[in-house]
């Protein structure tokens, strides 16, 4: 067939969604070729704007370059660029720095926040839409923090203490709960009282979370007021001022911070595509996500207008976001293979809202309902799952770091017990002592010293059965074990005068002895084992000490000493071997280790290789 080009328009939630399956289907399709423009090198995670914006994590850490996501895809060309306009005649996408012809278009390109035209929006309020959004509130926040500390002017001081938001959706909740947690690191920080911090929500409904249960928004407001979160509720906001803001009751507001949620709209950039637009300039589409009225023409995401039911279109919600992208992505894969069109079906598992880092709520499903540690603990199983579904590994790792590794303050859900931010230098005696250790058993072991055999003889020292009958014959092998026997051995976890030790395992258990058999079937393989192994202990003593590969080595020894334990070669008085090991999996190497080097430099020859380059601009010619 023909050569069909696809383009899809903005790399969001939606757009990266129709992009992976498009990309997935005609993998082997040399004829399709799959194009996504976005203004922006990299996407980003939208739902989590506001951790950023409260000082909670950096923005690199919700910023997922698009090379990292699609560099395994080679039919997909990214390009950054901004659309200018859609030429539907000629079918052209054109951009301020180049021309793209389509057979299928796919628009995706979002919204933006919806002030209603209420005056000073613009000029004095935030908005938090975009990376940018988050950055400026965030250096905002620290700067008239640190300016209200020195106002004398009692006051000033309290409006500039007061940070209020606008809107009780789960962007304006989530925002308000990271500001709950970081006031007290503002606070110390800048010397004064966390209590001189003021936080207000102002709503124009009656109630809150209205995506919610009563039942479950009743449990976020009780939680907020016991934190001292002001909740103005039926307070429409009519004007906003450079130091207050005004209600439509006509009460005053001081503050020198409003950071607007109250709504979302159509991004703007399509009011130039001569397409029709419904409730807040949202684009119609039909039950294929196809554009009314124009054909081979999708649109997603927040961007699109599609009734579910009468008068109530698709949620704006991620769901929504990703259901769509492959709704369009179904019917332009229909459309080319000649099979039938799918129709949107919106399969909403839940809603849930976090309310800072250790608080949330949740309804799942039909009837379950979740808060507090459990909550949040789902919510961060759904983002991992995302990362799943996108086929992102690293990202899900670059995840965890972010959210339980390197976390500071305490802002997560366990409190910052998993923190890397704990000085690893006093591990380094414990690396290099347990480095000792295996290296000296691996010489021991080599030379035969201290009245032991040596591994690198003629004689058999593992213990299974037929590798014991095999040299010493059927009869001294029983009278062994009539001896071992005889020495009764008790538990315990430390060496004790007059005790004999227990081994984990006294014999090695029927499944493991019968792949030990496959392994090692005659004693001449068992000598070819017992020296590697010598050989392997001596290594991973010396790379121990040195401070090299000890993460994987570290996984590498506990997986050792469940071979020796299931082999009837280990003592329970040894089992320290195990948690020490997982102790040096924090990062050991990297205090005057050779991981300091190493691990970095792997790091950044292996990423470029399975990568590629991230670069700020896709698209361009080199």
């Amino acid at each position: 067939m023909s050569t069909k080009n696809i383009v899809v328009v903005g790399a969001g939630f939606a757009g990266v969604a129709a992009t992976k399956k498009l990309a997935k289907r005609f993998k082997k399709n040399p004829d399709v070729k799959i194009t996504l423009i976005d203004r922006h090198s990299y996407q980003t995670y939208m739902t989590e704007l506001h951790e950023v914006a409260g000082g909670r994590v950096e923005p690199e850490a919700i910023q997922y370059d698009l090379q990292r996501l699609f560099c395994r895809l080679k039919n997909v060309t990214l390009v950054t660029d901004n659309v200018t306009k859609i030429d539907h005649d000629k079918k052209m996408v054109i951009t301020e720095n180049g021309v793209f012809p389509f057979d299928q278009l796919v628009l995706g390109m979002g919204g933006e926040p919806n002030d209603f035209g209420t005056p000073g929006v613009k000029e004095h309020a935030f908005t938090l839409w975009s990376m940018d959004d988050a950055i400026k509130i965030r250096h905002h926040i620290e700067a008239m923090v640190a300016k209200a500390a020195l106002e004398r002017d009692e006051a000033k001081r309290k409006a500039m203490l007061t940070f209020t938001v606008c809107g009780s959706g789960f962007t304006g909740i989530e925002m308000i709960g990271e500001l709950l947690d970081w006031k007290k690191r503002l606070a110390k920080d800048n010397k004064i009282s966390p209590s001189e911090i003021t936080l207000m929500v102002v709503e124009a409904a009656p109630t809150i979370l209205n995506m919610l249960t009563r039942k479950d928004a009743d449990k976020a407001e009780r939680f907020m007021d016991k934190k001292g979160i002001q909740l103005l509720k039926n307070s429409p906001i009519t004007a906003v001022e450079p130091d207050h803001i005004v209600l439509k009751s006509g009460q005053k507001i001081p503050t020198y911070t409003l950071i607007w949620t109250a709504g979302v709209k159509a991004n703007t950039d399509v009011e130039a595509f001569d397409m029709e637009a419904g409730r807040a300039g949202r684009l119609v589409a039909n039950e294929y996500m196809e554009a009314k009225g124009i054909e081979g023409v999708y649109v997603i995401g927040d961007l699109v207008y599609y009734e579910e039911t009468e008068n109530t279109p698709t949620p704006q919600i991620v769901q929504a976001a990703e259901q769509t992208g492959h709704t369009a992505a179904e019917n332009i894969i229909a459309s080319i293979e000649g099979t039938e069109k799918k129709k949107y079906v919106g399969n909403y598992q839940g809603f849930m809202v976090s309310i800072g880092s250790k608080y949330g709520v949740a309804h799942l499903g039909k009837n379950i309902h979740l808060s507090g540690f459990i909550a949040i603990l789902m919510k961060h199983l759904v983002n991992l799952y995302y990362y799943f579904g996108i086929r992102s590994g690293y990202y899900a790792v670059q995840y965890l770091f972010h959210e339980f590794f390197h976390i500071k303050d305490q802002r997560n859900v366990f409190r910052g017990h998993l923190s890397r931010y704990g000085n690893v230098l006093w591990s380094v005696p414990l690396r290099a002592f347990y480095g000792s250790m295996w290296l000296f058993e691996g010489v021991k072991k080599a030379f035969g010293l201290f009245g032991t055999t040596s591994w690198f003889g003629n004689e058999v020292a593992l213990p299974f059965s037929w590798l014991q009958e095999a040299t010493t014959g059927a009869s001294e092998a029983a009278d062994a074990g009539a001896v071992a026997e005889a020495a009764k051995p008790v538990f315990g976890l430390s060496y004790v005068y007059g005790e004999e030790p227990m081994m984990v395992f006294s014999k090695a258990p029927g499944w493991f002895e019968s792949i030990m058999k496959v392994m090692i079937p005659t004693p001449e393989v068992a000598l070819i084992f017992q020296k590697v192994m010598t050989l392997l202990e001596i290594a991973i003593g010396l790379a121990l000490i040195a401070g090299l590969f000890v993460w994987l080595l570290s996984a590498l020894t506990i997986g050792l000493v469940a071979s020796f334990a299931l082999s009837g070669m280990f003592y329970w008085a040894n089992i320290w071997f195990v948690f020490v090991a997982i102790a040096l999996m924090n990062g050991s190497g990297r205090a005057l280790g050779l991981d300091y080097y190493v691990i970095p430099w792997i790091q950044k020859v292996a990423g470029k290789w399975w990568y590629g380059t991230p670069r700020s601009l896709y698209g361009k010619k080199s």
